[in-house]
């Protein structure tokens, strides 16, 4: 028994890697692209801000949605109202964290852009 779980462990990582080695000979120079970003540092960083941010405005309006529902379902509970208005403040924070993201993430693009000096 053990000896075929080697076997079955050999074969699966001897299937695994095979495309790895086909890709060895991968040729990019001849009008192949690697499929990398190809602008700057800048514009990456920038991007990936962007999307992080969207993530973050997305996860603060659905925690904001989810402690409303809390808070009315709470029925009088003083213990339950009162962890629905902590989520409901967490949530605000996180959504004006984003928002301030947002804007620091613009300002430095502008500044260091060098195409505007306003917002």
């Amino acid at each position: 028994m053990k000896k075929i779980k080697v076997i079955a462990s050999a074969v699966s990582v001897a299937v695994m890697t095979a495309p790895v080695l086909a890709f060895a000979q991968l040729d990019t120079s001849a009008g192949g692209g690697t499929g990398l970003p190809s602008g700057s540092i800048f514009s990456i960083v920038k991007s990936v801000m962007n999307w992080l941010l969207g993530l973050v405005a997305i996860v603060g309006v659905i925690g904001f949605a989810i402690s409303g529902i809390l808070y009315l379902t709470a029925a009088g509970d003083e213990d339950r109202i009162g962890t629905a208005k902590k989520a409901m403040t967490y949530s605000i924070i996180g959504v004006i964290v984003a928002l301030l993201g947002l804007v620091m993430l613009k300002a430095a693009s502008s500044l260091l852009g060098g195409s505007s000096t306003t917002f």
